[in-house]
């Protein structure tokens, strides 16, 4: 059954979806932050918006987890419908076709709830960067906040929603799978420079240290984070399956030619002829290496924050994080990639970028008053 890839019809329909569940935030906010400053509100919605953005991230990562990227062949709606219910017959037919295939019920709304929290969350980001702009004459300017990061936050969420769609309409091309992801995280270090702005948080006492280091370990979290997304969109997570060997060997059969084809559908190689074993295990074991540098330099920047009294808790956090990653990564290996672990894997990256550019933007931020954090 062959449906269009993109059908605008119920598209009004899922942003009325997204503006209620952006209301249940917003009206939290207003509710709960009624008695403080208009500024102490704008702070309490970024927050909020990045928990949720950090939340969407995760379902993000459940959705391709579980094989539902492709549950609504279609973008934006199912099927032509704003839900699942509307599209129940067409469900019904693609499941009966192929009973194991990307197209179920289960699937169907697992990708749909996808798409309302996203739209939900791009609500909350319209209504922080339309807020940036009405207060950047009267409570913004009195915290020297801008009001162009919030815009540029606003811009991206939508380049998001663009790979959200080729994500669904190019059949889970890596790339943009892999794009997708990294657009995430972008997302969460945008929100995550405001909060750490607006809050007025300072370090003092920061050696000119701190901000190279922690640079260089974001970037070489980049990185790792990217050669993840290639790993789990071109499902190499079970290409080795023991701990520190694999398939047997230090260093197996590998094709890295193969593995660096970027531009490529899913399980296809640039010749037409499907992906080779070696080159899937090439991928994973890249990112095995990678993975080695990475906890090198994170662990010694953690070590050396101890120093600093004013980045203790980043310090901690990176710390915590980190054990996690390696606990969560060692388990997708040898546990044959369980959904927890898997899902955990990706939060865990993502939580560990807004801890360092929590710590960068912290030790870029210039004391205030001789106040610190």
């Amino acid at each position: 059954m062959s449906t269009a890839l993109y059908d605008l019809s119920p598209l009004l329909r899922l942003l009325l979806v997204g503006v209620a569940l952006a209301a249940v935030p917003l009206l939290w906010v207003l509710l709960r932050h009624r008695r403080t400053s208009p500024m102490g509100r704008y702070q309490a919605l970024t927050i909020i918006t990045l928990f949720l953005t950090f939340d969407l991230v995760l379902f993000g990562a459940f959705t391709r987890l579980t094989d539902s990227g492709l549950g609504c062949p279609d973008w934006p709606g199912c099927y032509g419908s704003a839900s699942p219910l509307g599209a129940r017959d067409a469900i019904a037919t693609a499941q009966a076709a192929m009973p194991t295939g990307p197209v179920t019920h289960s699937k169907a709304w697992v990708e749909m709830v996808h798409r309302y929290l996203a739209t939900g969350v791009g609500g909350l980001i319209l209504v922080l960067a339309v807020s940036a702009w009405l207060g950047r004459k009267s409570y913004l300017q009195q915290h020297r906040v801008s009001p162009w990061l919030p815009t540029f936050t606003l811009v991206w969420v939508c380049v998001q929603g663009a790979f959200g769609a080729l994500t669904v309409t190019m059949k889970l091309f890596p790339a943009i799978v892999s794009l997708h992801l990294l657009g995430a995280y972008l997302l969460l270090a945008l929100l995550t420079v405001q909060v750490v702005r607006n809050g007025g948080m300072v370090a003092a006492g920061v050696p000119s240290w701190v901000k190279p280091w922690a640079a260089a370990a974001l970037a070489m979290l980049v990185l790792q984070a990217a050669s993840g997304a290639w790993v789990s969109t071109n499902y190499a997570v079970l290409a080795c399956t023991e701990f520190p060997m694999c398939q047997g060997n230090w260093w197996p059969a590998m094709d890295f030619a193969g593995a660096l084809e970027l531009w490529r559908p899913l399980g296809v190689s640039q010749d037409g002829g499907h992906i080779s074993f070696q080159a899937l295990t090439a991928i994973h074991f890249t990112h095995r290496l990678l993975a080695v540098c990475t906890v090198l330099l994170l662990t010694s920047l953690a070590w050396r924050l101890r120093a600093v009294v004013a980045l203790h808790k980043p310090a901690r956090w990176l710390g915590g994080l980190l054990l996690l990653q390696v606990a969560t990564g060692l388990s997708n290996v040898v546990l044959d990639w369980p959904l927890l672990a898997a899902v955990l894997h990706t939060g865990g990256a993502g939580a560990l970028l807004v801890t360092l550019v929590w710590t960068l933007t912290l030790a870029g931020q210039p004391p205030l008053n001789g106040k610190t954090e």
